[in-house]
């Protein structure tokens, strides 16, 4: 089979992960897969097997504008019909707004958005800001997605996809893929690690993912762990931490490429965003043996911590409730709660994702 990946760029965000992750899978599989950046901007190795197009000169930003996505459109059309050549892709596979948006105006065969985010959610938090800009990107939403195929991260943002109304020709929900034997390869390399316990957030900065209510939690625990953030630097998050007097308490270690020996040598991952659509560190920390303790937001948690059972969940914003379960499951260690990974977490294994995916490219145009 032959399928393509597109997305904006190869940035350190959950989505564009991802699709590397998507597009290797695929490849190894023996299908010929290929990655489509809309602009050439890396920070995540192109996998092996894969292979990498861009529509813009290394490190070039594309056009966000008008003009903008209809030059990146007639880009992305020309490529595609070249890559395919006399042999037409199977799928192709869209991800995130403005991949999406041009993905569609470029008037791509075939084509399933890949849906990552509460699209509720996010409207809802904009609505506290400006309620008219809410309401245009919610019909901005169902302009874009209305009649077409859509592919969700998970059964909640299946769910928020219904609930919102937006008439999608289908929706299938496809998990990530996560592959523990070679996280716990990877979880061997040699990094600069704490030499100290410490309790560990992975998430850009930026207000959906929470770092205030990270703070707020842990300048409440009593506890010799050090806090340790895998994200961008940035000085609103040292302001935020200084505002705390965190400063000696917190390390900012920045974006890792591998971050998986810092999760297996994890005291305790936590996540405390107001929404997620799949939150894939959580299925990587359970993979790796590493306790979590997560909001309980719109949508993945609750269904990666089968309701609680496989770590602790906690309202969202809710500062004592974080720093409790914290606490708490500090104090348990790893010897809860106990299960197997591979039956527990079989829908998200390479196998099953891979095969969703080729049942898609298998069907009939």
């Amino acid at each position: 089979m032959k399928l393509a990946f597109v997305t904006t760029n190869l940035r350190g965000g959950g989505a564009e992960k991802a699709m590397c992750k998507l597009a290797a899978l695929l490849a190894g599989r023996g299908h010929e897969a290929h990655l489509v950046l809309l602009e050439h901007i890396v920070e995540h190795a192109a996998p092996a097997g894969v292979r990498l197009s861009a529509l813009t000169r290394p490190g070039q930003k594309a056009g966000k504008g008008f003009a903008g996505k209809r030059w990146l459109a007639w880009r992305l059309s020309r490529l595609i019909a070249r890559l395919a050549g006399d042999r037409p892709f199977d799928l192709i596979v869209s991800t995130l707004p403005f991949a999406d948006e041009v993905s569609q105006l470029a008037r791509l065969p075939r084509l399933w958005h890949r849906i990552a985010n509460t699209l509720s959610a996010e409207i809802d938090a904009l609505a506290r800001r400006c309620p008219t800009k809410a309401e245009r990107r919610r019909g901005k939403y169902r302009q874009l997605y209305g009649r077409a195929r859509l592919v969700a991260v998970s059964d909640g943002v299946a769910d928020d996809l219904r609930a919102m109304e937006i008439p999608a020709l289908r929706i299938e929900r496809i998990y990530n893929p996560f592959d523990g034997a070679t996280m716990r390869g990877q979880a061997t390399e040699a990094t600069d690690l704490p030499a100290a316990p410490y309790i560990l957030h992975i998430g850009r900065f930026a207000p959906q993912k929470r770092h205030d209510l990270l703070f707020d939690a842990f300048a409440g625990l009593a506890s010799d762990h050090r806090l340790v953030l895998l994200c961008h630097d940035d000085p609103a998050l040292h302001a935020a931490i200084a505002e705390r007097g965190l400063e000696k308490r917190v390390t900012v270690a920045g974006f890792r490429t591998n971050p998986y020996p810092w999760i297996a040598g994890a005291a305790l991952l936590v996540l405390c965003s107001d929404h997620e659509g799949m939150p894939n560190v959580l299925v990587e920390a359970l993979l790796l043996g590493t306790p979590v303790v997560s909001t309980d937001c719109p949508s993945g948690p609750r269904e990666i911590l089968r309701d609680g059972a496989f770590g602790r969940l906690t309202p969202c914003g809710d500062a004592a409730a974080l720093a409790a379960a914290m606490r708490d499951t500090l104090d348990a260690g790893r010897d809860a709660p106990r299960f197997d990974p591979a039956h527990a977490l079989r829908d998200f294994l390479p196998a099953a994702v891979a095969e969703r995916l080729e049942r898609l490219a298998a069907e009939a145009a």
